[in-house]
C-alpha cells in the first residue's frame, strides 16, 4: 500500500454493506467521506468511525438528484487536501415490486435515475479529482441480478446491466488519467432480513450455493477494498461476482 495520505469516497455508507466498505478502508489506512440521505446518520457513524480507527472521516447528506450538493461535497473533499484515490458507489434503489405490465413508468425512471445517472453523476466529480490527483479507482456496487433477473424488478435488475456497461465506457473514457473503473456483484447477502429468515429467504433457492454459503458484508466490503486500491493496478472494466457461484449454476442443487 502507498505510504501517502489518501482518502475513499462511500455512499450509502451509515449500515450494512456501506458500513463495512468505509470501515474496511478507515483500518487500512484510509480518510473516509461518507454519506447518506440522513444528515444525522452520516454525522454520528463518521463521528463513531473516526473514533474508532484514528482517521479522518466526514459525513454528508446527499439526495439523489442534487447535483448542485453533489459539486459542493467533491469541492470540499478537494478543499481537505487529502487525495481521493478511491470512490464507492454503494446506495441504490431497489425497485422492488414493480409490476412491469401495470405498474408506474415514473418509479421505473426512478431506479434507473438513482442507480444510473446519479452514479455518474458522482463519478464525474470523483473523477475530476483524481485526475488531478494522477489517478484513482471508481468502484460500483453492482449485483448478480444484472445477469439473472428476479420477478417483479425489472428496473432494477436492467439498471444494473446498464452500470457493467457504464463502468466499462468510464474504465475506456478516463483510463488516459489512470483512473480504473469497476464492478463488484453481490448476490444474496446476510442481512438482518437474511438472520431472521424473513419472508424464506435462507430457504430460497438463491440461498442453494455451490458452496453453501451467501456473503457476508465483509465478503463485499473485500472485493471492493482489492478493486478500489493498487492490488489491481492492472485490472479495469471489469467485475468480480460475489455469490457463491449462484450465478454460474444452472439449476440449484436443494
Amino acid at each position: 500500500m502507498e505510504s501517502e495520505q489518501k482518502a475513499v469516497f462511500v455512499t450509502g455508507a451509515c449500515k450494512n454493506t456501506g458500513l463495512t466498505i468505509a470501515e474496511t478502508f478507515a483500518r487500512q489506512g484510509y480518510d473516509v467521506f461518507l454519506t447518506s440521505r440522513s444528515r444525522e446518520e452520516a454525522e454520528r457513524t463518521a463521528h463513531a468511525l473516526s473514533q474508532k480507527y484514528g482517521k479522518k472521516v466526514r459525513g454528508f447528506a446527499l439526495s439523489a438528484g442534487d447535483a448542485e450538493a453533489v459539486r459542493s461535497v467533491f469541492a470540499q473533499i478537494a478543499k481537505s487536501g487529502i487525495p481521493l484515490r478511491t470512490a464507492v458507489f454503494n446506495a441504490a434503489d431497489l425497485g422492488i415490486g414493480q409490476d412491469t405490465l401495470e405498474g408506474s413508468l415514473e418509479e421505473f425512471r426512478q431506479v434507473f435515475e438513482v442507480n444510473v445517472f446519479w452514479n455518474l453523476t458522482m463519478a464525474r466529480e470523483a473523477a475530476k479529482l483524481m485526475k488531478e490527483n494522477g489517478g484513482g479507482a471508481l468502484v460500483f456496487i453492482n449485483s448478480n441480478t444484472a445477469y439473472r433477473a428476479i420477478p417483479d424488478r425489472a428496473a432494477y435488475c436492467s439498471s444494473k446491466s446498464a452500470v457493467l456497461g457504464l463502468s466499462r465506457a468510464l474504465a475506456v473514457d478516463w483510463g488516459k488519467y489512470n483512473i480504473r473503473s469497476n464492478c463488484v456483484l453481490p448476490g444474496m447477502i446476510k442481512t438482518d432480513r437474511w438472520y431472521s429468515n424473513a419472508g424464506g429467504q435462507r430457504d430460497s433457492l438463491t440461498a442453494h450455493t455451490p458452496i453453501g454459503d451467501v456473503a457476508d458484508f465483509e465478503d463485499i466490503a473485500n472485493a471492493a477494498f482489492y478493486l478500489g486500491t493498487p492490488l489491481s493496478k492492472n485490472v479495469t472494466g471489469a467485475e468480480i461476482v460475489v455469490d457463491g457461484g449462484n450465478t454460474i449454476q444452472l439449476t440449484p442443487r436443494v
